[in-house]
């Protein structure tokens, strides 16, 4: 598979140097040539795609064939962060990634309106859960140790936010002065850092992930707690960044059918 995966990455690589090197050729042919120029700039963003998504698969084998049935699925509640009331029956757990750019187009396209719509309106209850590719996202696994410290002095959700918002600035010293634009002890949160204090809490989120069938992010499930606010039984998944539409017509129609534990 290695061979496999540094062929894929150095054909990227190729592709990517591709426009540049037909961008000299446009400056140098003149203004007729520009249509071709664009012509091949997308051709080369779709191949660049293509090939990204195949290195993804490489590395995170085939959902589909992996995913256990979601109706067999039970999750955990306790203990993780959550907006909305708690008195909610119908749970929303989004495992993910704040290096991801799926993630962040769920964050800014798809999680406003359902906040809007469902959680401001009791109807809906928002669990997050880690879930950072580490494969591919080397900075994302220290972002959500940033985001567990930043909880711990009650600005979860503010980190949550400032990470996503920038998810190209996630290095060490970004992420402390993350730490200090949302007001938080910064001895504190940079202690709570090298402690690794949070780690372990993410490693059993990417397990339980796992053991879900969570593949890539984001992947939501949707469903019903327990009495007791612990668990959740799910009744849908929701894999990748789907439009708000999508989400909100299978947030509906479980609300409609009156799922039940």
């Amino acid at each position: 598979m290695s061979k496999i995966l540094g062929l894929k990455i150095l054909s990227l690589t190729v592709l990517m140097a591709s426009p540049l090197i037909a961008q000299s050729q446009a400056a140098t042919d003149g203004l007729p040539a520009l249509q071709r120029q664009i012509d091949d700039l997308k051709e080369s963003q779709r191949a660049i795609e293509s090939q990204l998504d195949e290195i993804k698969r490489l590395l995170l084998g085939n959902p589909a064939a992996q995913a256990p049935d979601p109706s067999n699925l039970t999750i955990s509640l306790d203990g993780h962060p959550s907006k909305g009331s708690r008195e909610a029956k119908l749970i929303l757990v989004d495992f993910s990634d704040y290096q991801c750019p799926f993630c962040g187009r769920f964050f800014a396209e798809s999680l406003p309106h359902i906040e809007r719509d469902f959680i401001a309106t009791g109807k809906l209850r928002y669990v997050f859960r880690d879930f950072p590719l580490e494969m591919i996202h080397s900075e994302a696994f220290k972002a959500h140790e940033a985001a567990g410290c930043a909880g711990d002095q009650e600005k979860y959700w503010e980190m949550h936010d400032r990470l996503f918002q920038n998810q190209q600035q996630m290095q060490p010293d970004d992420l402390v002065r993350h730490a200090a634009a949302i007001g938080i002890n910064p001895g504190i949160f940079q202690s709570c850092l090298s402690s690794r204090k949070h780690a372990a809490t993410i490693r059993k989120n990417m397990d339980e992930g796992k053991r879900a069938g969570v593949q890539g992010t984001p992947t939501l499930f949707l469903g019903v707690q327990n009495d007791e606010n612990r668990d959740m039984k799910v009744f849908d998944v929701i894999r990748g960044a789907q439009p708000y539409l999508q989400v909100k017509k299978m947030i509906e129609r479980a609300l409609q059918a009156q799922v039940k534990w």
